[in-house]
């Protein structure tokens, strides 16, 4: 049996779903080994041991895969960020496809078409948020990311997976909050303020919304704002959110503008959109295009009505707005309904409707006014529907159902309880919105076949 510290030789034949490698220990043991590829040959170090699986760490790569690449990142394997930055691209895109597939097959036993990954123009710099924790280290303010596991923030300003800009911002942040009198917050004792540090930018506009996220208000976050959007003019809307709780969640409920405006603007499929710091918006402008162009081939939108749930600020039901009837979006967010509407105003799209409800609630409002749409989209957190809010879904009688999913194994559950409800998966597609990172997003296209 394999035990804490064993050093084995160990081949590396697959990779789980978050891009960690699988090899079997000569007692058949299953091995998860981090930041390994396919094909190589390693001499790992067991770090821990479960029944009938193990943990391990590469203490040295006896004979590398062919997909291997050299690392480019002085972070990379300690941020808790990207895990494929150590294979190519093409393999990248191969193990996306076959974990769609496999969840598919695998999770929800259906047979749909497959069709090929959808890919990412730019492997690097294409995100357009980011959240930071502020932290303290030798008495200096740092920024960076948390270390898988943990809240130890390996500082890093300059992400290879955000824009350039972003970098500058960040020294410059640093910069000011030893000069304004801003601390980190430090959660034993409940001392300093800020907690982090979020930046939005429009892809095609360029704009880009800073938004401090601190434990209380104080006036030296005026200051800083002030001299922050002095020295970089992209730089339109200045906000501080107060979150005094200690969790998980980022964004407490009370903000306050301290620069320029509230929203910063941009645009996605040729439609205008207003953005809030709350606001769910694709964090892949160009990526989540192609993903939204599938999602409107699958869905056949030409005269019908249109139903947009989890709707955000409304993006994907807007892109296709001049194509429907009537589109009618739903989300629970108010921040991001209210952006919604402006969204679709600030367009002039006038057949256009949005409701702030969760999926249930909303169901039951449609249904009370006799509203059947033609087709549904549905764009679910990473937890997916679940089986409740497929059945209400599927209570619509609608001819098609068009998900959108950052999470193959759910997506895949899900469909699973639609083929149940009467609807089959024809096509699936994956796409590869999150370049470098284990993660990926599939569009799948459903039919009704029964009442």
């Amino acid at each position: 049996m394999l035990k804490k510290n064993d050093i084995i030789t160990l081949d590396i034949y697959a990779l789980t779903t978050l891009g960690s490698g699988i090899g079997r220990s000569e007692d058949g043991m299953a091995v998860f080994v981090p930041f390994t590829a396919c094909g190589d040959r390693i001499r790992c170090r067991i770090l821990k041991v479960k029944s009938d699986y193990a943990y391990g760490k590469a203490e040295e790569i006896l004979i590398p895969s062919p997909d291997r690449v050299p690392q480019d990142c002085p972070v990379y394997g300690k941020c808790g960020g990207c895990s494929l930055r150590h294979i190519s691209y093409a393999a990248e895109l191969r193990f996306k496809e076959q974990t769609v597939k496999d969840a598919f097959e695998r999770i929800g036993k259906l047979s749909p078409e497959f069709l090929p990954i959808i890919e990412n123009d730019f492997h690097d710099r294409y995100r357009n948020k980011l959240q930071m924790p502020a932290g303290l280290e030798n008495g200096d303010i740092v920024f960076g990311f948390y270390a898988p596991h943990s809240h130890r923030i390996v500082p890093c300003h300059d992400c290879k997976l955000q824009p350039e800009i972003f970098a500058k911002i960040i020294d410059a942040v640093s910069e000011l909050c030893a000069e304004c009198g801003i601390f980190p917050y430090e959660n034993n004792a409940k001392i300093g303020g800020l907690r982090h540090i979020y930046l939005r930018k429009g892809h095609y506009s360029g704009e880009i919304c800073l938004c401090f996220v601190a434990a209380k208000d104080s006036p030296a976050y005026k200051t800083a704002a002030l001299r922050l959007a002095e020295k970089f003019e992209q730089i339109k809307s200045v906000v501080l959110n107060i979150n005094p709780d200690d969790t998980n969640v980022i964004l407490g409920e009370k903000q306050r503008v301290l620069y320029g405006k509230a929203e910063i603007s941009d645009t996605i499929c040729g439609r205008t959109v207003s953005l809030s710091p709350k606001a769910f918006y694709q964090v892949n402008t160009l990526a989540a295009e192609k993903i939204y162009k599938q999602a409107e081939e699958f869905a056949r939108p030409d005269g019908k009505i249109l139903l947009d749930l989890y709707c955000g600020a409304g993006t994907i039901g807007l892109s296709m707005a001049h194509k429907v009837k009537r589109l009618i979006g739903v989300e629970i967010v108010p921040d991001a309904v209210e952006n919604a509407r402006k969204n679709a105003a600030a367009n002039g799209i006038t057949n256009a409707e949005f409701i702030c409800a969760d999926a249930a609630a909303a169901a039951k409002e449609l249904n009370a006014r006799g509203v059947r749409p033609d087709v549904i989209i549905i764009d679910p957190p990473r937890g997916g529907c679940g089986q409740s809010a497929c059945e209400q879904i599927a209570a619509f009688g609608s001819e098609r159902i068009v998900m959108i999913s950052c999470n193959p194994a759910t997506a895949a559950r899900d469909c699973a309880y639609f083929k149940e409800l009467g609807y089959i998966t024809e096509k699936v597609r994956a796409a590869d919105m999150f370049s470098r990172t284990g993660h990926v997003e599939c569009v799948v296209g459903m039919a009704r076949t029964k009442d």
